[in-house]
Formats: structure tokens, C-alpha cells, sequence
């Protein structure tokens, strides 16, 4: 018998991706496999029914895209669609061990195998199933658009018969993924652009996309976590870091923070005075708005305006809002994922392989992430 994979129409506030669309559906009915979609669950990305069905899918009611071996999503389970869970199946999506812990613990509750798509280890062999980078592309291309769209200013150098614009001056702290394809766009707009990462490697990168890197003078040490991610500075560098940035982000007419711990709240960069020192009109975009937010007047999900008119814009899912290329981008990583453990028509868990390991965090009826672990473990008062 075949492998069923499943796809539900997501129901997560805000969220218009679909986990799988037609082109990775007909490579993986290709290989052998049934997969079953929920009636509508691609229209919110432009993924018709009738494009499913010839892929070659099964269109189905929704407690059908739940009795299935494999259940591709974006968003994890809301606890209503819990007990709709098959027992032994697997569920492979964003599923924000981290950052909620609890629902980890109510997936192995239920038994299901979950992965999670935010824990693929950085290697190269993985590269395929980084969605983390999938999505932050997206989401730094999305964020300048967002800040072209608010800023009363022009980004491009014009040369007009009504005098010489400027370009606009665009501030990207944190040059992951999201940093530097927001780099990469602000210039391709035009703009002066520069940026700040507390990792010294993240140098040679931010000058590779034409920008200029940003140097303060403080010793961060070894700020490099497993993986490339930034590793969390204590209290004291925290301060004089913000202290330093200051001037930067009152020099800037955008400013860009894409700057997160896995985790960790998003480190605080940009204070409430740094942004009263901006010039009237200046915008800011905070990317680590659904962690907190680098910016000390972030208010996630909102629009803040303070001082002479300089905006704080605060999206809580800027890959949703390009669902069309973030859906065909994440599919292709979940497909890949899938695929990585299919042996003879079955999905197999191997905890002896490290993408299966690092991405694991529910097996067996018990959490199996030692980090996520940690969270779910009662703390002491004090």
C-alpha cells in the first residue's frame, strides 16, 4: 500500500501558505506516493483545486487530510485539530518547539512523530530542507517593499529637471538570511546601504551584496552559535552595543532589524531614544516582531508612529504575505524532507541520521528534543 500524505487547509491567523502545491505534489505521486489536499486549502496562495487534481491529488473533506501516514503543514496544530491526529502518523511543519513548547509536548500526546522545520541542522547536506532560509528570504525582500511603500522618500539617486534627489540611506541590523536578501533588495532599489551583525563573519557577506559593514567598537567574542546563528551577549556588551547603534539608526531613513536567538526573545537594538532621533518620516521594520522585536517601541502585529511622523511597522508573518513563491519555496523543503525518509513506499524514522535527529522533537508518545525538553521541566521559584 502506498504512502498517503495529507495537506490541511491552514487556519493560523494571518496565514495564507499551503504546505504543499501542485508541482512538488506530482513529484512526489510520482514516486509512488497518494497525497490527499483539502478542498481550498492552496486558494489562499493561487494554488486552484483543479491545479491539485491535475497533479494528481485527491481533493478531500477535512477530517480525510488528517487520517493519513504523513501530514504536511505550515503552522503547527491548533489543539482542536489534535485528536483529528492519526496515532503513529507523522506531522512535518513549522511547529515552534522553542517558542511553544507546550504544543510539542500535546503533539507527543498524541502520538504522532513530529518534525520540525525550524530545527534542520544548517549542514549541506540539509540545505534542501532549510526552510528557516526559505522563508527569510521572503521575508527580507517583503520588509524593504514594506519600507519603500512607507517611506516619503525616494531610494534611488534622481536626476531630474526639478534638481538631484538623494538616495535613501538603509539600515539592516542582522545580516542572516533575511538581512542580506533585505540588503540586496534595498540596493537593488537604489538605496545606500549598510548593515550590523554582532558575528565578525557575517562581514565578508554584507560587503559580497554591495553594502557597507558596520564596525563598533566592542569586543563581542565568540558571538557565533552552532549553525551560524548569533549567540545572545551578556548584559553589559547588550548595553553598549544599543548605545553604540544609536547614531547608525539616526543617520538612517530606514532602518531593517532582522535579529534573532533561536529561542531567546529578539535581542533588544534600537531604543525608543534612537528612534525619536530619527529624522520626520523615517520608517523602521522590525522583522523580529512575532520574538518581541529589536525595537524597543515594537508593538507586534501594529503600527506604531511616534516623534515627527517616523513609523515602527511590526508584521507578524511577512512570508504569508507573498504567498504565491513562499508556499512554492517552503513546499519544495517539506517535499525534500519527506522524501529524505522514505524507504520502500513507508516513512522510516532514523535517529541515527542527523537531519532526522536535529529535526525530530516528537516521537513514541514522549518529547525527544533535550531543548525542548528543557522548557517543558518545572523551574524553581527564583
Amino acid at each position: 500500500m502506498s504512502l498517503v500524505i495529507g495537506v490541511p487547509k491552514e487556519t493560523a491567523p494571518l496565514e495564507r501558505r499551503v504546505a504543499l502545491v501542485p508541482e512538488t505534489v506530482a513529484r512526489l505521486v510520482g514516486t509512488g506516493a497518494q497525497v490527499v489536499v483539502e478542498h481550498g486549502a492552496g486558494e489562499a496562495a493561487f494554488f486552484p483545486d483543479g491545479a491539485y487534481e491535475a497533479a494528481g491529488a485527491q481533493l478531500v473533506e477535512r477530517p480525510k487530510a488528517y487520517d493519513v501516514d504523513v501530514q504536511a503543514r505550515v503552522q503547527p496544530p491548533a489543539e482542536s485539530e489534535i485528536p483529528l491526529l492519526r496515532p503513529g502518523s507523522v506531522v512535518v511543519g513549522f511547529l515552534r518547539p522553542l517558542d511553544a513548547p507546550g504544543e510539542t509536548a500535546r503533539l507527543a500526546a498524541a502520538g504522532v512523530t513530529a518534525l520540525s522545520m525550524e530545527m534542520v541542522p544548517r549542514t549541506t547536506r540539509a540545505q534542501r530542507m532549510d526552510a528557516l532560509s526559505a522563508m527569510g528570504t521572503v521575508a527580507g525582500y517583503r520588509a524593504v517593499i514594506l519600507a519603500a511603500e512607507a517611506s516619503p522618500k525616494f531610494f534611488p539617486l534622481l536626476t531630474t529637471a526639478a534638481g538631484t534627489i538623494r538616495p535613501a540611506k538603509v539600515l539592516v541590523l542582522g545580516a542572516g538570511v533575511a538581512g542580506l536578501q533585505a540588503l540586496a533588495t534595498a540596493r537593488r532599489l537604489g538605496a545606500v546601504v549598510s548593515a550590523y551583525d554582532v558575528r565578525a563573519a557575517a562581514r565578508e557577506q554584507v560587503e559580497s551584496v554591495g553594502a557597507r559593514f558596520v564596525e563598533l567598537e566592542l569586543e563581542t567574542g565568540d558571538a557565533e552559535a552552532a549553525g551560524g546563528y548569533a549567540r545572545a551577549l551578556d548584559e553589559e556588551r547588550q548595553r553598549r552595543q544599543v548605545e553604540l547603534l544609536a547614531p547608525h539608526v539616526a543617520d538612517a531613513d530606514v532602518v531593517v532589524t532582522t535579529a534573532l536567538v533561536p529561542g531567546m526573545r529578539a535581542p533588544l537594538l534600537v531604543t525608543e531614544q534612537a528612534v525619536r532621533e530619527m529624522a520626520p518620516g523615517s520608517v523602521v521594520v522590525d522583522v523580529a516582531a512575532p520574538n518581541g522585536g529589536n525595537c524597543a517601541l515594537t508593538r507586534p502585529g501594529e503600527t506604531v508612529v511616534v516623534g515627527q511622523g517616523v513609523r515602527i511597522l511590526a508584521p507578524l508573518n511577512l512570508a504569508a504575505e507573498m504567498p504565491m513563491h513562499a508556499s512554492q519555496m517552503y513546499s519544495r523543503t517539506v517535499a525534500a524532507m519527506i522524501g529524505e525518509f522514505v524507504k520502500d513506499g513507508t516513512f522510516t524514522p532514523d535517529f541515527e541520521d542527523e537531519i532526522f535527529r536535529g529535526s525530530c522533537v516528537a516521537h513514541g508518545g514522549q518529547v525527544v528534543n533535550d531543548r525542548v525538553r528543557a522548557l517543558l521541566e518545572p523551574r524553581a521559584p527564583g
